[in-house]
């Protein structure tokens, strides 16, 4: 059984993906809705990564309901850290910055990166508690 903060800290994913699906089919770029707000897009693509983000909310949705889906949501969000880290160090995007920073997407990766630790931590707290009741029984 998922604990009340890993279920809410898993539905606040659910909430953020939702503004996050919103904000790239309306094309509103707002930076954390937008991690590369600021880079040139079409307006397709957009459409396509917020059917894409609502994938990982139905996800994270499931997780907040069913601990064995928790691994799931955990192995997509570190996979996500990663992805973006390999996209800020690419040459692609450093192409199309024209020699602009690249530390708002770092900072905004940094945070996914806490969410994914957040998360593994409270499962792996859970699963010591779920053990401690299971052998208490």
């Amino acid at each position: 059984m998922n604990s009340k903060l890993l279920k809410y800290s898993l539905l606040t994913g659910v909430a953020y993906f939702c503004a996050m699906s919103f904000a790239h089919f309306t094309g509103l770029k707002v930076p954390l809705l937008f991690v590369y707000y600021d880079v040139p897009f079409h307006a397709y693509q957009d459409k396509i990564i917020s059917f894409a983000v609502i994938a990982y909310a139905c996800l994270f949705y499931s997780a907040a309901q069913e601990r064995s889906v928790v691994p799931a949501a955990l192995v997509a969000m570190g996979v996500t850290v990663l992805g973006l880290a390999a996209v800020n160090v690419s040459q692609a995007l450093h192409s199309v910055l024209d020699g602009r920073s690249t530390a708002a997407y770092w900072l905004q990766t940094a945070l996914f990166a806490g969410y994914f630790i957040w998360l593994f931590v409270l499962y792996r707290r859970d699963a010591v508690t779920n053990r401690t009741l299971t052998a208490d029984l």
